[in-house]
């Protein structure tokens, strides 16, 4: 019986959300994928993302083949090379996920920005509508409904959105004070994240961030001509310059647990790589992009004809990265790090995220939604803080955007590592992407092998150090 090497450990159980919508079918057999390293050939399995070395090429070529055309059943195929591979139950069937406990919430609690930026899907926070802040009675009342839907003793996020939630620092500093003795009467041990634009940050901010487990993520667009060209400040200021003394305020009254930069990409943002490494520049622990799919104007968008050079910079980013951690140096590239953790642990799933499941956002007016980008699409309320969640809204969602009830993702080797795509933007847009998608996780697969030969330590480090997870990698004996 032919041998074969599992990389990483095995896959943990299914997870959380998606949706279908018109988009290219994936050519290639949906439950297998070879593909090359510098190393040799290899397989990436899609049931419970399973990644293999190949004992030679005339496997690779045979599978390569049979994924093109198949001439009979995929367990045949295994047995005639000996692979043995495709085990039962499929980790993934079908099944919608039951409705999980809830364990995060998003506050909406300053529907309102002080900055003007044409790709922003939340038309500066008002997602439509008028600036609203949250009233405290309301936030208060979704730490409560937060911690009465929560898992006994499980962990919880409460998170700050907006608009800019640091517009409501008073709510947010006794959200925070509110939630952490709530959570302890409770047992629930509670964290926090903020998205802001930093620019209006203070120094009782920072203190608080660094006081407590926060996780901070700063929307940012590039060097200063790069942030200022997308990001108009009132009475014409520089919103960059104002972001780096927020850094500045960070840096002398207390860093959070977790600084991440958050790049939104449009057709006007610079080189991808000049963009990343300004942002470790500035001392990030976490650089990350995201494609702008769906904004006001749709002169900020990605589209289907641009998403192929998105891709190329992605990649080259990505092999600055492999460079760098191959060496031993730290890189902290969001998408690449996550990508290849996910890989090391087998992550598997049938929805993007967990939105509608154990992810809520609550809105200014007390409206439960499936995820803050949805806040105030019917389609996607989830019911509200006063009456509790609609568990039938969060399990007609969990059915319909199952990742193997979407086309044409069941037709996709890399369903359960996508899950389908954003319910905002596959809502307004399409699937745009997918290509890119598959594009980027092929380039991920050939880095994941190329790593684990040249450093690795990297991950069995502390996530601290390795990146967003820290797994104990090994190989393994199918």
């Amino acid at each position: 019986m032919t041998v074969l090497l599992q990389i990483g450990r095995r896959p943990p159980g299914p997870a959380a959300s998606a949706l279908p919508a018109p988009a290219a079918p994936p050519t290639g057999h949906p439950d297998l994928r070879v593909f090359r390293s510098a190393h040799g050939a290899h397989l990436f399995l899609a049931d419970g993302s399973r990644v293999y070395d190949l004992p030679d090429e005339r496997t690779a070529a045979r599978l390569e083949r049979w994924a093109t055309a198949p001439d009979g059943a995929l367990d045949e195929l295994a047995r005639e090379l000996g692979l043995p591979l495709w085990e039962r139950p499929p980790r993934i069937d079908g099944t919608p996920a039951e409705v999980p406990p809830l364990a995060s919430l998003s506050l909406n609690v300053m529907q309102a920005c002080n900055l003007s930026c044409g790709h922003c899907y939340a038309d500066e926070g008002r997602f439509g509508g008028s600036a609203r802040a949250m009233p405290r009675a309301t936030a208060f009342a979704a730490v409560d409904r937060l911690l009465a839907e929560a898992a006994p003793g499980a962990d919880v996020v409460v998170g700050f959105m907006g608009g800019e939630p640091l517009l409501a620092r008073e709510l947010v500093h006794q959200v925070v004070a509110y939630a952490e003795r709530a959570g302890a009467a409770t047992g629930h041990p509670v964290r926090f994240a903020l998205t802001t634009n930093l620019t209006v940050l203070r120094p009782e901010d920072a203190r608080l961030f660094a006081a407590h487990p926060f996780t901070v993520t700063v929307s940012l667009d590039g060097d200063r001509a790069g942030h200022d060209a997308l990001r108009r400040a009132p009475g014409g200021g520089s919103a960059y310059d104002r972001l780096r003394a927020g850094l500045a305020l960070l840096e002398r009254h207390g860093r959070p647990r977790h600084l991440a930069a958050r790049v939104s990409v449009t057709p006007h943002t610079g080189r991808l790589l000049d963009v990343l490494e300004h942002g470790i520049g500035l001392g990030f622990d976490e650089v990350g992009f995201a494609a702008v799919v769906s904004a006001p104007d749709p002169g900020y968008e990605i589209t289907a004809d641009t998403f192929g050079g998105f891709l190329a910079q992605m990649v080259e980013c990505g092999e600055r990265a492999l460079a760098e951690l191959s060496a031993g140096r730290r890189y902290p590239f969001g998408n690449f790090e996550t990508a290849l953790h996910q890989l090391h642990r087998g992550t598997h799933r049938p929805y993007p995220c967990g939105a509608g499941a154990g992810y809520l956002s609550a809105a200014a007016d007390g409206g439960l939604y499936a995820c803050h980008r949805l806040v105030g699409d019917p389609e996607f309320a989830m019911g509200s803080l006063a009456e509790g969640p609609d568990r039938a809204a969060r399990e007609r969602l969990l059915a319909q955007r199952h990742v193997d009830r979407a086309e044409p993702c069941r037709s996709c080797w890399a369903r359960y590592l996508c899950g389908g795509g954003c319910h905002h933007e596959v809502t307004r847009r399409g699937r745009p992407g997918c290509d890119y998608i598959r594009g980027w996780l092929a380039f991920c697969l050939r880095a994941y092998v190329e790593l684990c030969e040249a450093a690795p330590g990297y991950f069995r480090a502390p996530a601290d150090q390795a990146g967003p997870v820290g797994a104990a990698g090994r190989r393994e004996q199918s």
